[in-house]
């Protein structure tokens, strides 16, 4: 009799888990990438080869919508500003104190993955100074 209760129950937990994968824990969807008008600021990592795009939702300045596509190539202008050629769509995200992955860089459409949760973007990383109590 444990027999058919231990198989009942595995059986019922492998078609929960099949009927209903775990692609993360988060249960809030993540927005679609913002207008280029609520960009803040953009980055270049050159050691992960990624272009970074800062926005503010909320259009007050404070960064809280962070996109990562990934450079293709990189060269500089005649005049020496930077030139990427990059993914059409990005690689992360980071909303809400969660970042998202989405391998398939086809924009948000619902099969991005929570790749970290209770994280937020470092950007002291890569601006880590204040010169007079001013960003750098």
């Amino acid at each position: 009799m444990k027999i058919f209760r231990l198989y009942g129950l595995s059986f019922a937990l492998a078609c929960l888990l099949y009927l209903n994968p775990l692609t993360g824990w988060s249960t809030e969807s993540l927005p679609v990438e913002p207008d280029l008008g609520t960009r803040v600021d953009e980055l270049y990592d050159h050691e992960a080869r990624l272009f970074i795009m800062l926005y503010s939702l909320r259009g007050n300045g404070q960064i809280d919508y962070v996109t990562a596509r990934l450079v293709q190539e990189y060269s500089r202008s005649s005049y020496g500003n930077p030139i990427y050629q990059t993914e059409a769509q990005p690689l992360f995200y980071w909303w809400n104190h969660i970042m998202w992955n989405d391998p398939e860089q086809d924009g948000v459409n619902g099969n991005e993955r929570v790749y970290q949760e209770n994280t937020d973007f470092d950007i002291s990383r890569y601006k880590p100074c204040l010169f007079n109590g001013q960003p750098c």
